[in-house]
């Protein structure tokens, strides 16, 4: 046990890249989900994009972004939604906290932070490589200005899969603190419920930041909501360069660190007070 973890030397990261590992194997099983998911998520994508058309042809210069660039956002957004979205989170880890089945958890010779860290990456990581590659290769072919527009260097493209991997792990360390929360709570539905649409909402899941009222897009950029899906999108479609582009991955990397640590403390508080009855 003292091999996996040990507070003083650290964390043993090989089981948890097998626990990785074996859980995108499992989560790549599901293909008719993920086909059902398509159908939803090319649904969604060409609604929107006609939904900002409208609005796009009664004043084009009334907007932060330019047509082009809003198309491109939403077709990444749905082509990679299982790993931007707050909402998608993996019901076992809530099941083992409210029927008990937590006991079976914490004696297991394994950090537990960092084994539903694994686990939820995994699941993302796994949802997204199953409805990517049909979104992205039906948006590059669509005619012009519905078209995916893909980075026009290396550059940018590395820049862009380096936000996206910051903007994953935001993501997910953001998602412990949900997962923990329900250690204090009896039922944890509403907290998810609350919490995946507001975050949602702020992250520009439903309205791209850029699109928000000064203030509230001040307040969300700073969040660690401005850090998730946003992030990675504006690179993507151009519209964060420079300077801002430097701040937006530093503010990445900040968020992680804090919401890592935070999860952590917290997860460690939930354990010292949880207690099992029956048995």
């Amino acid at each position: 046990m003292s091999q996996i973890v040990n507070q003083n030397q650290g964390i043993n990261f090989k089981p948890y890249m097998a626990l990785f590992r074996i859980r995108f194997t499992n989560s790549l099983q599901y293909r008719a989900a993920a086909l059902a998911g398509l159908a939803t998520q090319f649904a969604w994508g060409f609604m929107y994009i006609l939904g900002f058309a409208a609005f796009y042809r009664g004043n084009p210069n009334a907007f932060p972004m330019t047509f082009q660039q809003t198309v491109s956002y939403i077709w990444m957004q749905q082509a990679f939604l299982y790993l931007f979205f707050i909402w998608i989170y993996d019901n076992s880890i809530f099941e083992s906290i409210e029927n008990g089945h937590i006991s079976y958890e914490m004696v297991r010779p394994m950090d537990l932070y960092s084994r539903w860290f694994s686990m939820t990456s995994a699941n993302r990581v796994a949802g997204a490589a199953l409805r990517c590659l049909p979104v992205l290769l039906v948006a590059v072919v669509l005619p012009e200005p519905f078209r995916l527009v893909l980075p026009q260097s290396i550059g940018e493209a590395g820049l862009v899969m380096l936000s996206m991997t910051l903007s994953l792990g935001v993501v997910v360390s953001f998602t412990m603190l949900v997962y923990t929360s329900a250690f204090f709570t009896v039922n944890s539905m509403g907290t998810r419920i609350v919490v995946g649409f507001a975050g949602d909402f702020l992250a520009g899941g439903y309205i791209p930041i850029p699109f928000f009222p000064d203030r509230l897009r001040a307040v969300a950029e700073l969040l660690p909501f401005g850090s998730m899906q946003n992030m990675p999108l504006l690179i993507f479609n151009g519209y964060l360069t420079g300077a801002e582009l430097l701040r937006g991955l530093a503010l990445q990397i900040f968020w992680l660190v804090i919401l890592i640590l935070a999860g952590r403390l917290m997860m460690r508080k939930a354990l010292k007070q949880v207690v099992v009855q029956g048995g």
